[in-house]
């Protein structure tokens, strides 16, 4: 969406910018695989969400200072953060669940099969949803394909031209770059309203089921579904407020949504969600035969497991003209530790956003009028207690979501923590395995911490760190004891001589020597999260320790940013950069120097200095096509299409408009990073 106030002409403060990066080095970052994987891409995505605005915040900025046509204001750093690291994770959130075709349509899910499976069924959703946030209809993008969960990987090119025709223009004040004002016309191309043209090619997509790609997307859909309905506004004048009751909405003079635009995402993303969650119960389940087992709110895993398993092959129909689920094959059945840690994540972030028990005196009431009936369902009574036993099988949000997130925590518990090690495993297929990946152990850590405050109605999303009035359920309890548990073998055993972690254990042999990037920082932003959950200070300083030897052993000062070997090319993958981020906004906000300590790389401006230098080299590049954001939309990260100019790369961050790059506004699969003398 354009903002109409001020643009500015970015070229010469870039240009400098980006000098005083390189130095007198020139840094390459070389696009190895441009495949998108959504378990990783969107659980960096996730944290690149949560290193934007709200970091920013968090570190003091007022929000309405930020301009994404203003470079670098009121710092590189708030706008890296602020801006590009927080639209790119919106961006792509949008490519994949409305343009892509990377899915199963949800015309041809379930929620829509219960209101009669059509096009027509589905669109009269539409327009209620629209009704519920004030959103005109004639504003939705023509063409839109949500799709019930995206596919384990694929290419994301076109596989079409991309309509790039003008359909409108606009004026805008811009700022130059000398400080001279002055107005100029923006065009608006077909591709922005209508997505007919922005589909991925089909070649390359693995058509396959996968829990953490699945996983990926809900946990980015939930992130910002709360951010956008986490308030309301009023109808007339289009203004966020705070919700002072949960009936608000019913007044005539407010409706759903923090804005018409942001809450008409919300419900969409919500309606997306609720889709998932009982294609995720009813057809997913394996229970290490078949498929389609049957999970209940009574799931006990000691009567017989059933899990989502590794891969499922999916063969595709057409029905609606669109995409369908024919048949479904189990290609590899195992249960996976990654797949379940990032299954629980996003689950307990729906369950809290859906939270309707009585016992939660700490909702927000702008969530309580969403699923109070209309627009979405409330749970039944029986529902609502802290008591799953008595619970009825129901589809809506609260209740699908309540019995995914007890069986996924409860096989978290039962398959993957071995008792003796006291440790997580990676893998289960019909017996516990013995190796131990450091990096899904240490995420581990933030997934139980989420899971035990949705549990006992603390807040999540963008307040995971908030303290408040805990309900101190059995399942949080547990929760709490394997946070413990982890963090302590982390300490342990996966943390070698050299004072960085080791990237894998196997239990009855031992450490293995590797120590990745990101293995590093996704124990540090473990031990945070098992800081924040257990209020022990050991964690604290544990991940204190473990950071200042990320920086006295992976600290390039050549390339200005971290390596695996100082002085050597280093591989970056997605999950790469989702630790990175964490890492750096766990240092950024709970492990920088307090009164009276004076380490000077916890000091926030070195801090913040990382954060820049990293996100400006790794995802955005340091030339145009090099960094591991492929592509960028219009208007919120800072790109326009100016009229009578061919420059597809405006903001001059190095990341080009999708026209540009042929590909859509994701990260890459794979990217290396090198310094050329």
């Amino acid at each position: 969406m354009l903002n109409k106030t001020a643009l500015l002409s970015f070229a010469s403060a870039v240009a400098i910018s980006s000098a005083a990066l390189a130095g007198s080095t020139e840094v390459k970052v070389e696009v190895l695989d441009k495949t998108f994987d959504p378990a990783g891409g969107f659980l960096a995505y996730t944290e690149f969400e949560l290193s934007g605005e709200p970091l920013a915040e968090g570190l003091g900025l007022d929000l309405d200072v930020l301009d994404p046509n203003l470079v670098n204001q009121p710092t590189a750093f708030d706008y890296a953060a602020g801006i590009e690291s927080y639209e790119y994770s919106e961006e792509a959130m949008y490519a994949v669940n409305y343009q892509s075709k990377m899915g199963p349509h949800i015309v041809n899910g379930p929620l829509n099969k219960a209101r009669g499976g059509s096009l027509e069924s589905l669109g009269k959703r539409v327009i209620e949803l629209a009704g519920s946030v004030a959103f005109p209809v004639e504003e939705i993008p023509l063409n839109m394909y949500p799709i019930t969960f995206p596919y384990i990987s694929a290419f994301p090119e076109f596989g079409q031209a991309i309509d790039s025709s003008v359909v409108s223009s606009d004026e805008a004040d811009i700022l130059t770059a000398h400080g001279k004002s002055k107005t100029i016309k923006i065009d608006i191309p077909a591709y922005f309203r209508d997505y007919a043209s922005l589909s991925w090619k089909e070649e390359g997509m693995d058509k396959s089921f996968n829990p953490g790609a699945a996983a990926g997307i809900m946990l980015k859909d939930v992130m910002w579904a709360q951010d956008f309905l986490g308030g309301m506004h009023t109808i007339a004048e289009d203004l966020e407020v705070e919700a002072e009751s949960s009936v608000m909405d019913q007044d005539g003079v407010h409706a759903l949504g923090v804005s018409t635009a942001d809450g008409f995402n919300g419900v969409i993303l919500t309606e997306m969600l609720n889709d998932r969650l009982i294609t995720l119960r009813d057809q997913f389940g394996y229970d290490g035969k078949m498929l389609g087992a049957k999970l209940t709110a009574s799931y006990d895993p000691a009567q017989g497991p059933i899990w989502f398993p590794r891969k499922v092959a999916v063969n595709e129909k057409t029905e609606n003209t669109v995409k369908a689920i024919r048949s479904l094959k189990v290609i590899d059945g195992a249960s996976t530790l990654r797949d379940t840690w990032l299954m629980l994540w996003p689950l307990s972030e729906i369950y809290a956003y859906s939270d309707q028990r009585t016992a939660n005196t700490n909702q927000n009431p702008a969530f309580i009028a969403v699923f109070d009936g209309a627009p979405f369902a409330a749970a039944a009574d029986l529902n609502k207690d802290n008591d799953l036993v008595n619970d009825i099988a129901s589809d809506d949000v609260f209740s699908a979501a309540s019995v995914l997130t007890n069986a996924t925590f409860k096989n978290l518990d039962a398959l993957h923590f071995n008792k003796e090690a006291g440790t997580l495993v990676d893998r289960y297929n019909g017996k516990q395995g013995s190796k131990v990946t450091t990096y899904d152990a240490a995420y581990a850590l933030q997934a139980l911490n989420i899971f035990q405050r949705s549990q006992d109605a603390l807040a999540v999303g963008y307040a995971s760190a908030d303290a408040g009035e805990s309900l101190e359920t059995a399942r949080g309890k547990r929760a709490l004891e394997l946070i413990k548990a982890q963090a302590d073998f982390i300490l342990k055993n996966l943390i070698s001589e050299n004072g960085l972690a080791v990237d894998g254990f196997e239990t009855g042999k031992g450490a293995s020597p590797e120590q990745s990037l990101g293995t590093q920082f996704a124990v540090v932003h473990g031990l945070t999260s098992a800081f924040l959950a257990t209020k022990d200070e050991s964690y604290k300083e544990a991940a204190r320790k473990l950071f200042l030897s990320i920086e006295a052993k992976m600290y390039d000062k050549t390339i200005g940013t971290y390596a695996a070997v100082p002085g050597q090319p280093t591989e970056h993958t997605p999950y790469t950069a989702a630790a990175i981020s964490a890492g750096l906004r766990s240092a950024m906000l709970i492990l920088r120097n307090n009164e009276g300590e004076n380490e000077p790389l916890l000091d926030l401006a070195s801090l913040t200095q990382r954060y820049e230098s990293w996100f400006r080299t790794v995802i955005n590049g340091r030339n145009v096509n090099e960094g591991m954001q492929l592509a960028e939309w219009l208007g919120d990260s800072g790109e326009n299409v100016v009229a009578g100019s061919e420059d597809l790369d405006t903001d001059a961050d190095g990341v080009p408009q999708i026209v540009q790059a042929g590909t859509a506004m994701v990260m890459a699969g794979k990217v290396k990073v090198f310094a050329v003398k």
